[in-house]
């Protein structure tokens, strides 16, 4: 027997690995005291055995195919099968086999907890994929009643003259208007969170200050207690999605209307700096701390939202995955004389 596998030499007794030298009959002559510390088995109780008395019985077939293998001169690596534990349990073992003579000469490393971590692995993608799933078939559904509400209260408002039932039918509009950007947030979350990523759809020629101009003039109805200015310096037409730039925009400008004092007007500033477009949104107020500027692009975690907000305090958190998945970069800067979000938009 080589000295490697010597039942008394110092590495047989201290590897943490199984070792045993296999008889052709399909029992071990020779194990080390590993097969006690893994398998709770004594040598003589081992050796006093066929190992396929030891074996799990689903694995039994395949591994009779294997010891083929190995008796025909052929070594076999990293094969793995389940071997009884002397409790009754059953642990997985990676075998290296070579034949040497007409003995066979074994090693097997303890890979139980590996194949559970993978399992696990696994379970936990498939959870987050049925989530992910989840929220998309809860966002479409919830979207078909929401749109004929929005119909039906349209085609009422053009056949009743009653100002007060006016009111209510623009009540019942703005609420469902709240509930659909609450659902675009949620998918949007359940995509870049649980799934790839915001999903674009790009083009190579986006006349981007018409975007930004007609989504600063719907920030400005929705918010007409708000001054608000914009200075564009840019070449058109730009390589992006023109729906998710208008998306991180409207965010970042809104965001902005709803923290800020209105003592100076909401800034909208895109210009071209190198290879890069850069927009930024600037509002004054109070300046967001350092510490909630670490973690402001992060979900639940910004500057959103408060009592005078009705959201799920996602717009920063969509805006930052949406830059990202230009290829671009958020910054916040906040101080005594405002605060300032930067997008960075690689031109090249």
């Amino acid at each position: 027997m080589p000295d490697s596998f010597e039942k008394y030499s110092l590495t047989w007794h201290v590897t943490p690995e199984v070792l045993g030298v296999l008889s052709p009959n399909g029992k071990f002559e020779n194990t080390n005291p590993a097969w006690y510390k893994v398998l709770g088995w004594r040598a003589d109780e081992v050796e006093s055995k066929l190992f396929f008395d030891l074996l799990h019985p689903d694995d039994v077939e395949r591994t009779a195919q294997a010891f083929e293998t190995i008796q025909s001169g052929r070594p076999i690596m990293g094969f793995e099968n389940r071997y009884r534990h002397r409790d009754g349990s059953y642990r997985w073992l990676s075998w290296n086999c070579v034949p040497e003579g007409d003995r066979f000469f074994c090693s097997a490393r303890d890979v139980t907890e590996d194949k559970m971590n993978r399992a696990n692995l696994k379970n936990r993608e498939e959870e987050a994929r049925f989530r992910e799933q989840f929220i998309a078939i809860l966002g479409h559904d919830l979207r078909n009643p929401l749109a004929a509400i929005n119909a039906a209260t349209r085609m009422l408002q053009r056949r009743e003259d009653d100002p007060d039932k006016h009111l209510l039918m623009n009540g019942i509009q703005d609420s469902v208007s709240r509930m659909s950007a609450l659902i675009d947030d949620m998918m949007d979350f359940a995509r870049a969170r649980l799934g790839n990523g915001i999903n674009l759809a790009t083009s190579s020629d986006v006349p981007l200050q018409k975007v930004l101009r007609h989504t600063l003039d719907e920030i400005q109805l929705a918010h007409p207690d708000t001054k608000f200015e914009a200075h564009f310096d840019f070449a058109d037409p730009v390589v992006a999605d023109e729906t998710r730039i208008a998306q991180l925009a409207s965010n970042l400008l809104s965001n902005a209307a709803t923290h800020g004092d209105n003592t100076a007007p909401v800034r909208l500033c895109a210009k071209d700096v190198d290879d890069k477009l850069v927009i930024t949104v600037q509002n004054s107020g109070t300046p967001i701390s350092p510490e909630r500027q670490l973690g402001i692009f992060e979900p639940f975690s910004g500057s959103e939202p408060d009592e005078d907000q009705n959201g799920l305090g996602l717009g920063l958190y969509i805006a930052n995955q949406i830059a990202l998945a230009h290829g671009g970069k958020m910054q916040v800067q906040s101080n005594d004389t405002g605060t300032l979000f930067t997008f960075t938009l690689p031109r090249a």
